[in-house]
């Protein structure tokens, strides 16, 4: 199996091409209240210095389309991360205005409803990937905490899904193999489990979560 990765809430260039070099297929960037937020004039600012190659995810919560559409424009953007209160008819409208080559994920936080709602947005073709992340009441992402990875094999990382599923909340790098062994997923998400402090990664910890990861790939691989 490959496996994507995204290293998000990425706030400077230095983090931006670290995460490039130690290998990651994406970088995020927060454009929602969080101590990791940027605006699309920094992001338009480090987006054209990264490879083409790398995918540019702008992460958006409680944002009009307009907003959305905006940022992507002037930031370079190659994708977008809706958080699960965002309009069900973001992602089709979004498609009409930016195109098929726009990568959209939607987030799914575990929780009791968390595969009945997975089953319903991967019915909408506009969306590309689901991301499966932990909430707390006060934060939608970048929490620190996983969530029960056995269960959510079970209902949500089956080997009957239909959708590519991205694994986040509360991943490291001590503990992506565990998850990516348990969940089988197409892609892991990680920002605070690679920081040195909010808004900056420390190059070790990405190092790692990226080589571990892969290595966990291999691993799988083997075992079949």
């Amino acid at each position: 199996m490959s496996l994507w990765i995204k290293i998000c809430a990425n706030t400077s260039l230095e983090d931006a091409r670290f995460a490039v070099d130690a290998g990651a297929d994406a970088v995020g960037f927060v454009f929602a209240p969080s101590p990791r937020r940027v605006t699309a004039s920094q992001v338009a600012a480090i987006a054209p210095l990264l490879p083409e190659t790398i995918e540019k995810i702008g992460v958006f919560v409680n944002a009009t389309l307009d907003e959305i559409e905006a940022a992507v424009r002037q930031s370079g953007l190659t994708g977008v991360q809706l958080h699960s209160n965002a309009g069900a008819d973001i992602p089709a409208r979004l498609r009409e205005r930016l195109g098929p080559a726009l990568h959209i994920l939607r987030v799914v936080h575990f929780g009791p409803e968390a595969a009945e709602q997975a089953a319903f947005l991967a019915q909408d073709v506009h969306i590309d990937s689901l991301l499966v992340d932990s909430r707390t009441a006060k934060a939608v992402g970048g929490t620190g905490l996983t969530f029960d990875w056995t269960e959510a094999r079970r209902t949500i990382f089956s080997e009957t899904a239909k959708v590519r599923l991205v694994a986040a909340g509360g991943l490291n790098p001590a503990n992506v193999a565990e998850a990516i062994e348990t969940l089988r997923p197409w892609g892991v998400d990680v920002a605070s489990g690679v920081e040195a402090a909010p808004g900056r990664k420390d190059p070790a910890k990405v190092h790692s979560f990226i080589a571990n990861a892969r290595a966990a790939v291999n691993s799988c691989e083997i075992q079949g």
